[in-house]
């Protein structure tokens, strides 16, 4: 224990051992649907399902510990959500794209990020961003995590006319789900160590005994077994295709481009948002060892690619472990332990249901919004930009597009009000990189 203090700063950074296990633990229960979700998603190329499963949870553990050893911060890695989906429906079957290419311009757009993180760009960057925006940003991918677990509670549902609307309140899983955010709270309120595992857990148990809503057995179901052996890795493993990459290069380009763009800002607004959360931002409002933690990121997608999987990039399900006290790499660690015995126990983790984990991001979700108590509104040169990336971010379903739209708003009011001269070099650079990324996605 106590090398573990020593190594991780446990006692430096106002945490202990158990806080950290348990905060990684809560952690690994929010984003473990991405076992399930990425190899759904990319199967759709003509990929192994089996071999996904692996790629997913080894490229997972494999990152978040490189990420965990390296800054110390306690954000897990996996691929990123959205960036399967264009992997898989714009690259593959849009654009009609060997998944063996795509993996390709994953692993590319990787070594430039790796050479924009060498040369410092990627910190100036994000340190262009305003103190004030980086809040925002925190306080919008809450508004974001909430959203996603009312989606996927079957709280709200989608509307053609008002484009959202409640969904049907009096199904089973809606009723569980909101039964849930309020256990969820309540224990969050007593101080309850866990209880957003704890509350997961419940509720899976309690979805044993409840009917799903298309009638076809309980919510939560049975797995076959509790161990299996992982499936070969061998139908994926380092088949990215360079070659068809080079040869296309020019046709590809745009592609590439938008692969840039979203890993950049979907990156940078969960790396400031989680790290504002938890603490870790500095007085000027930039995280320390920045460049570590983007040098890491950069490697992640080549390392994922050569797997066998979309870009893997940090998660804003790690705001769950950090509500949970989480404050060093050591929760990292345990969230890729169990990634890893996830190869082993995949039966059994695939049987929470959504449902589930739904009220956990909800209580998150508002977790993250209370930042909002530091905009001071009242000044509409914040106020505008700020309302508008958080409000950009669930309604677009995108954290790039708020962050996007936002600094914009932030620039251009810069300039309206005379106040031009506050704008950074490198903020006019990102403006026009955001603007390049609004007109041309």
């Amino acid at each position: 224990m106590r090398n573990l203090d020593s190594f991780f700063a446990l006692t430096a950074n106002r945490t202990a051992v158990r806080t950290e296990i348990t905060a990684g633990l809560t952690t690994f229960a929010a984003m473990a649907y991405i076992l399930a979700v990425n190899p759904s998603i990319l199967s759709v190329t003509g990929m192994d399902r089996g071999a996904l499963v692996t790629a997913t949870a080894l490229a997972s553990a494999l990152m978040t510990v490189v990420f965990a050893l390296a800054t110390n911060y306690p954000l897990a890695l996996a691929p990123g959500m959205g960036m399967n989906a264009f992997f898989a429906y714009t690259l593959c079957v849009g654009m009609k794209l060997p998944w063996q290419a795509a993996l390709g311009l994953t692993f590319l757009s990787g070594l430039v990020f790796l050479g924009l993180t060498v040369t410092g760009l990627r910190r100036r960057i994000i340190e262009a961003i305003p103190a004030e925006l980086k809040t925002a940003i925190s306080c919008g991918i809450g508004l974001f995590i909430a959203f996603i677990g009312l989606k996927n509670a079957g709280i709200v549902a989608a509307d053609p006319n008002t484009f959202v609307k409640a969904g049907d309140l009096a199904a089973p899983a809606a009723l569980l789900a909101l039964a849930g955010i309020v256990l969820t709270a309540t224990l969050v309120w007593r101080k309850m160590r866990g209880a957003m595992i704890l509350a997961i857990l419940l509720l899976t148990v309690a979805g044993l005994f409840i009917p799903a809503s298309d009638g076809k057995g309980q919510l939560t179901q049975l797995p076959s077994a509790l161990i299996a052996l992982p499936a070969s890795l061998a139908p994926t493993f380092l088949k990215l295709d360079l070659g068809y990459v080079f040869a296309h290069f020019l046709e590809l380009l745009p592609a590439l481009l938008a692969l840039l763009f979203v890993d950049l800002f979907d990156n940078m607004g969960t790396l400031i948002g989680v790290s504002q959360r938890a603490g870790l931002l500095d007085a000027q409002g930039n995280l320390p060892r920045i460049g570590r933690a983007l040098a890491a990121d950069a490697g992640a997608a080549m390392v994922g690619a050569c797997l066998g999987t979309s870009t893997v990039t940090s998660y804003i399900e790690s705001a769950a472990g950090v509500e949970e006290g989480g404050r060093t790499g050591l929760t990292s660690l345990v969230v890729a332990a169990c990634f890893l015995l996830a190869l082993f126990f995949s039966p059994v983790i695939l049987a929470v249901p959504a449902v589930a984990t739904a009220p956990a991001l909800v209580v998150v979700g508002i977790f993250m919004m209370q930042g909002v108590t530091r905009l001071d509104l009242s000044d509409f040169s914040v106020a505008a930009p700020c309302v508008l990336t958080m409000l950009l971010m669930p309604l677009t379903s995108s954290i790039s597009e708020g962050l996007s739209l936002g600094f914009l708003c932030y620039v251009v009011l810069k300039l309206g009000t005379g106040r031009w001269r506050e704008l950074t070099p490198t903020a006019w650079v990102l403006g026009m990189l955001f603007l390049l990324h609004v007109l041309f996605r």
